[in-house]
């Protein structure tokens, strides 16, 4: 019994560390989980005093409640029946099939994540990439939302940037649960977005047990009082103008909203608009037939490209922001207001009738959008060098053209966005975005002259204005 025992050395130091690890999982983790959620607490008490619009228990509620929430739903579990039934399914099969949905549906959200490193993160990129302006906001009306209502921001979608632009700006009223295409779904992007609490949407999906979790989500968040953010036109602008919206999710919101209940349902419009949109020359493709837009490793070079091409200018001192990027924030439409002046019940009308309701609903609101536009600086050159494409014009001219443009608009009541007050400044920074791109050349007498090659790339910009019949 007391004889020694000899052990290689390999082996003694497995067990020190074994038991090292052991002694730190017994001792440790239970004090940093605590330290963890002191620290969450604290960014929650201080939320709960900063929001205008707050946070709500569903967003906090831990993401496997949720999604056994989801999973036994008595709407889901039906549609679970049936899609068993025609598709000759094993109720088991069918249960791990909703149980995938729900768990690639269903977001993570981390409060302390999204306040202390989200929000700084996106802060930061958007300012080290434009100069970033709210330009108009109905704070009367935002103000006047009841703190128990489902506000949902309605956004037009002109870049992916617009997720980190509009959850930076609206930071300081609410936490925003975007739905997010399938493009974000790569590692680490994946846990990146569910963290800060967006949930992804398979927006082509034709199955009907897919689209009947993502509804029963939508309505739980929905009836809950979750802030959310949606771009009902589907996907990002083509052409640089407004598309038609999509009714998918709009209809899932408002199928069962009742006009009697405690809790309204308040629609704020939301545009964006941009000197410059990353995605402005692969979007354009999508437009081109004989284009051949680039795909997977095609697609990561072009960007590899890009990226170093910006490196390359900022090392030489000659990179500059690409130019403003604002957002304005409309009047609210509340859902009850709207549908009992129409005598509206959705929940009683088929599917027809119902979604040509919505469509109504979801027109106003991107008339409401589209009223709203902000007219930046390269929005209103492209749109004077557009008159006539192949003229060439002095500064002198061009700028005479602008302000004529800027009045007209101004009398029509929108919003142009004039930095520092200085139109002759505002027309200058528009310009010098275009040149710097080559969409504009000078010629030996210092006249301006557009590059026909980019004429595309001119009416991309001038269409994100052209609805509002400026010209």
């Amino acid at each position: 019994m007391t004889q020694p025992v000899t052990l290689p050395l390999w082996l003694v130091v497995f067990l020190v560390a074994f038991a090292t690890l052991a002694t730190l999982d017994y001792l440790i983790r239970p004090s940093l989980r605590w330290v963890l959620r002191r620290r969450v607490r604290r960014v929650l008490d201080e939320l709960e005093n900063r929001f205008q619009i707050r946070g709500r228990p569903f967003k906090l509620t831990k993401r496997q409640v949720l999604i056994d929430r989801l999973i036994y739903d008595p709407e889901v579990a039906a549609a679970a029946e049936l899609h068993a039934q025609e598709n000759d399914l094993r109720p088991e099969e069918t249960l791990d099939r909703v149980q995938r949905y729900a768990s690639e549906i269903v977001p993570a959200f981390n409060a302390y994540f999204y306040f202390r490193l989200a929000y700084g993160t996106a802060r930061r990129i958007a300012r080290s990439l434009y100069r970033v302006r709210l330009g108009l906001s109905d704070e009367a009306g935002l103000a006047s939302i009841d703190q128990d209502s489902t506000v949902v921001f309605v956004i037009n979608h002109r870049s992916n940037m617009d997720y980190v632009l509009v959850s930076y700006l609206v930071a300081e009223r609410a936490v925003l649960s975007y739905a997010v295409g399938e493009w974000a779904r790569i590692w680490p992007l994946e846990s990146l977005v569910r963290s800060m609490g967006a949930y992804f949407v398979r927006r082509r999906s034709r199955n009907d047990l897919y689209r009947k979790v993502l509804q029963r989500y939508v309505q739980m968040a929905t009836a809950e009082g979750v802030t959310q953010a949606v771009f009902p036109e589907g996907g990002l602008s083509r052409d640089g103008g407004l598309g038609e919206p999509k009714l998918g999710l709009l209809d899932y919101m408002l199928r069962e909203f009742d006009t009697e209940g405690e809790r309204d349902l308040a629609f704020v419009p939301v545009a964006v608009n941009y000197d410059r949109v990353l995605e402005d020359r692969t979007l354009l493709l999508d437009l081109d037939p004989g284009g051949g837009r680039k795909k997977g490793l095609g697609a990561a070079h072009t960007t590899g490209r890009f990226v170093s091409r910006q490196l390359q200018l900022m090392m030489m001192a000659k990179w500059h922001r690409f130019g403003y990027a604002c957002v304005n924030f409309g009047s609210p439409v509340f859902a009850k207001a709207y549908l009992a002046e129409r005598n509206l019940d959705l929940r009683s009308l088929d599917r027809e009738e119902r979604f040509a309701r919505v469509g109504e609903l979801a027109d106003r609101l991107m008339e409401e959008i589209g009223r709203i536009v902000p007219v930046t600086p390269v929005a209103l050159v492209a749109t004077v060098l557009l008159r006539e494409p192949d003229k060439r014009l002095s500064d002198l001219e061009l700028k005479a053209e602008v302000q004529k443009l800027i009045d007209r608009c101004e009398a029509r009541g929108h919003h142009v966005y004039v930095p520092r007050q200085d139109r002759e400044y505002a027309i200058d920074v528009g310009l010098r975005m275009l040149l710097l791109r080559r969409v504009v050349e000078r010629d030996s007498g210092e006249l301006l002259a557009v590059e026909p090659r980019e004429l595309p790339l001119l009416s991309y910009y001038a269409n994100s204005i052209a609805h509002l019949g400026c010209e």
